[in-house]
């Protein structure tokens, strides 16, 4: 891909996947499959999970750098183009700093006037660096007017971070340098650490508040793809068990109780993923991102977690175990269910823009 490439595209009104996007799709599908299928993140995880290889290899691609404009070494591109990537990494369950540092501190640093800022883009752009805005994972709105000085609890990918993106004192700061404790996760596949810092920091210029917003909103879609990835997952990787599991002599597959099932989960990935690409498309035209967001966020994360539980349900006892990769899909879904807002508060926030009574 080139930025020319993304620079000339034409958005299709319909919300269905263009070209580009496709072919997007089909190279970061190829690389995960070689690199990172989930028998191989599974091996990984009692240890370090992250392949900075692999990252590297995936920034060279441009695949890090969508929205970041192309004066500032990104693609030019936008956020359906980076929910493609999102969506291809929850596929394979991939341990990597995509939605800290690619997503929320890209997506806040885009929002400052600052030379700062911008060099950190061209960094983050080149894969040179990885900066994580310092929020907790578990954060749906941030305070931003707390000390520097201090701890920020459960930050998701804070052990591969070199910079961190901190909202404080009212303002943004680019800090070199904090003491990260790694705190047990439920998901192995993406840890979380308490992270410390101690005052010293580089202030950012710019509305840090809007900042941090914009940051949030985009972090919840692109997590949304994501969840629409595991979901995908789950259902084509249980459909392919089903086939080929026999009991009483026929296909499991083909008892009608399950066909059910299975038809009413992919009905409900058809609706998450459309609801999904209609979130990164409000971000990159910026019409109705709040409503679109919410809407997001409150499916996806129940339909991945619905997604996961099938799929170690339906493999019978091999789902049950370390061995099979299932419960690294059930884990992430669980631990993205809570992540950036839980579906219950994203629905309280999407009632009043919506005229809903409370």
């Amino acid at each position: 891909m080139t930025p020319s490439t993304f620079r000339n595209m034409d958005l299709d009104p319909n919300l269905l996947s263009t070209d580009v996007e496709e072919s997007l799709r089909a190279g970061v599908r190829e690389l995960l499959a070689d690199k990172s299928d989930p028998a191989t993140v599974l091996s990984r995880v009692e240890g370090d999970p992250y392949d900075r290889d692999l990252w590297k290899t995936l920034a060279d691609l441009g695949a890090t750098s969508l929205p970041i404009p192309e004066d500032l070494g990104g693609q030019g591109a936008g956020w359906r183009e980076a929910a493609v990537v999102a969506e291809e990494l929850g596929r394979s369950v991939t341990p990597a700093p995509f939605l800290s540092s690619a997503v929320l501190a890209t997506a806040a640093l885009l929002e400052l006037d600052d030379d700062n800022a911008r060099a950190a883009l061209g960094r983050i752009a080149s894969g040179e660096s990885v900066i994580v805005l310092a929020v907790p994972l578990s954060a749906f709105t941030v305070a931003i007017d707390g000390p520097l000085a201090g701890t920020v609890r459960s930050v998701a990918d804070a052990g591969i971070a070199d910079q961190f993106l901190v909202p404080a004192d009212g303002a943004l700061y680019l800090v070199d340098a904090a003491e990260v404790a790694p705190v047990v996760s439920l998901d192995l596949t993406r840890p979380v650490a308490d992270v410390t810092f101690d005052g010293t920091g580089t202030r950012l210029s710019g509305d840090a508040r809007s900042a941090v917003d914009s940051a949030l909103r985009a972090g919840a879609a692109m997590l949304a793809a994501e969840q629409v990835g595991i979901a995908d997952w789950c259902l084509a990787t249980t459909v392919a068990y089903l086939k080929q599991r026999y009991q009483f002599g026929r296909q499991v597959g083909g008892f009608q109780a399950l066909k059910h099932r299975l038809a009413d989960l992919w009905q409900s990935i058809a609706l998450a993923r459309a609801t999904a690409l209609n979130a990164a498309d409000a971000l990159t035209t910026g019409q109705d991102v709040a409503v679109a967001v919410a809407v997001a966020q409150s499916l996806c994360s129940t339909v991945a977690v619905k997604a996961a539980e099938e799929a170690v349900q339906l493999h019978g006892g091999i789902g049950m175990t370390w061995e099979h990769p299932t419960h690294l899909f059930l884990k992430r879904a669980k631990a993205d269910e809570l992540a950036l807002g839980t579906p219950g508060r994203h629905r309280a926030a999407l009632a009043p823009l919506v005229n809903l009574p409370g």
